[in-house]
């Protein structure tokens, strides 16, 4: 694996997570906000001091902790089904309290 010089962990920043060069900007904060859609060049604007390569060590950390790290997933035959409250189709079903929780 290539070296990640712009990805940093103190114990004094952020708790001691994955940081961009020292600063309080997350590894996760970067990730999220790809994920929820944003792209590189809408961090570049929304956070003047990153650089593009600051977002691509980010990008490569977090796909590297991904496969490193085991995780048990659900066995999905053992899942049973629910009907999400958030799916209803017919709005004259949903009763007064569900509807004050959408």
């Amino acid at each position: 694996m290539e070296t990640l010089d712009r990805i940093t962990q103190r114990p004094e920043i952020m708790g001691g997570k994955a940081c961009i060069r020292g600063i309080r900007v997350t590894v996760g904060m970067i990730v999220g906000q790809i994920g929820a859609g944003r792209s590189v060049d809408e961090l570049l604007l929304e956070y003047p001091y990153l650089e593009r390569e600051d977002i691509l060590q980010a990008l490569r950390y977090a796909a590297w902790r991904a496969e490193e790290r085991e995780v048990v997933l659900a066995d999905a035959t053992k899942l049973r089904r629910v009907r999400s409250p958030y799916v209803e189709t017919d709005p004259l079903r949903i009763s007064k309290a569900r509807a004050r929780s959408l």
